[in-house]
């Protein structure tokens, strides 16, 4: 990972976190479309009615509607550099088939 890559994936491990520990592990989903559903039910809950310490114990939606949320000062904290170097790394990933061009 590059210079802010453990930093840029702290939201994304801490959704995952929740998602598995409040809906995956305790339902248990027998066949992929089971997940799908369960999953579908997950995120329109988190969204919509699941109160969020980091976002003033307001949801999701709520933040995004009215415009409250910090998320420019989130991005904001990150210097230019750590931006481009994450940049970079992104692009030099490896891969066989470039998703993006």
């Amino acid at each position: 990972m590059g210079v802010a890559g453990h930093r840029t994936n702290t939201f994304v491990e801490r959704l995952w976190c929740s998602v598995k520990h409040e809906d995956v592990y305790l339902k248990g989903y027998a066949t992929m479309t089971d997940l799908m559903l369960g999953l579908t039910e997950y995120f329109t809950f988190y969204n919509t009615k699941r109160m969020h310490q980091s976002l003033g114990y307001n949801t999701p939606d709520k933040v995004y509607l009215t415009a409250s949320g910090g998320g420019a000062k989130i991005i904001d904290k990150y210097s230019k550099t750590e931006k481009i170097s994450s940049e970079i790394e992104t692009k030099n990933r490896g891969s066989a088939v470039p998703l993006h061009e």
